[in-house]
């Protein structure tokens, strides 16, 4: 009797497949934790791509800020010139995976006229076959957030097929909670640090005003003006207005 096939492999092949991403995404999954940073938790997904895909040799993320790409994640630096060479030319793969929210397989050779900058890259680092998903956040809205594309590279023309391109937006699906979780970290982290240099400001500017008020005999709002005009004619912010204030004024004299 005949085994039966799947997009190519056999019931086999696909079944090893696919205990080769779950055991993956186990482990994505064990080693994900609350409090990491999104670069992160996307290089995991990387290094977990390159495991789950047998014809992967190196993989890549690109995440998108304000519409600007920026290659976060890199199973492989040699291979991280492919994506750069994407986003000085506006166009490539892992951009169009991004934009239009859909999977991209490519042939490096057949893609020549169309990604001219992708396919010469590709070519110097002996990369031939290129698959590009991308990575998206669903809230309870079911609105999708982008945060950007997971690439897959390989030396070998004949690598991803269709199945290969379903298993890694499964990995990418499987992903999302590492994801949730790290961005929201770093969203907090970043709070916090914006309210620690927020309290820090209001610190340098808190003790210029006392000085000033001590010296002059003037108010608190009179001595916030001064450290605000010195601010709009230097072009300087208030606090480091602040600052230097304070250092010039508790520096030694000569």
């Amino acid at each position: 009797m005949t085994e039966q096939s799947v997009g190519g492999l056999s019931l086999t092949e696909v079944t090893h497949a696919l205990d080769v991403v779950t055991g993956a995404l186990n482990a994505l999954r064990d080693e994900a934790t609350a409090c990491e940073p999104l670069e992160t938790a996307l290089q995991r997904v990387a290094h977990t791509a390159v495991t789950a895909l047998p014809e992967a040799d190196a993989a890549s993320v690109t995440r998108l800020v304000d519409g600007v790409p920026d290659t976060v994640a890199t199973t492989d630096a040699a291979v991280a010139a492919i994506d750069e060479r994407q986003y000085a030319a506006g166009r490539g793969p892992c951009l169009q995976a991004a934009h239009t929210r859909e999977p991209v397989r490519a042939v490096v050779g057949r893609h020549r006229e169309e990604w001219h900058e992708f396919t010469a890259a590709a070519e110097a680092a002996g990369i031939h076959a290129y698959l590009s998903v991308p990575v998206l956040l669903d809230d309870r809205a079911h609105h999708s957030e982008l945060i950007g594309s997971l690439n897959v590279y390989s030396y070998r023309t004949e690598a991803f097929d269709p199945f290969d391109e379903q298993l890694v937006r499964l990995l990418t699906t499987a992903a999302s909670a590492a994801i949730a979780n790290a961005l929201r970290w770093q969203r907090a982290h970043d709070q916090v640090l914006q309210l620690q240099n927020a309290l820090r400001s209001r610190a340098d500017i808190d003790q210029a005003k006392g000085v000033l008020m001590a010296i002059h005999g003037i108010s608190s709002d009179q001595a916030f003006e001064r450290l605000a005009k010195i601010s709009q004619r230097t072009n300087t912010k208030v606090h480091e207005v602040a600052r230097n204030f304070m250092r010039n004024f508790t520096a030694p004299s000569s």
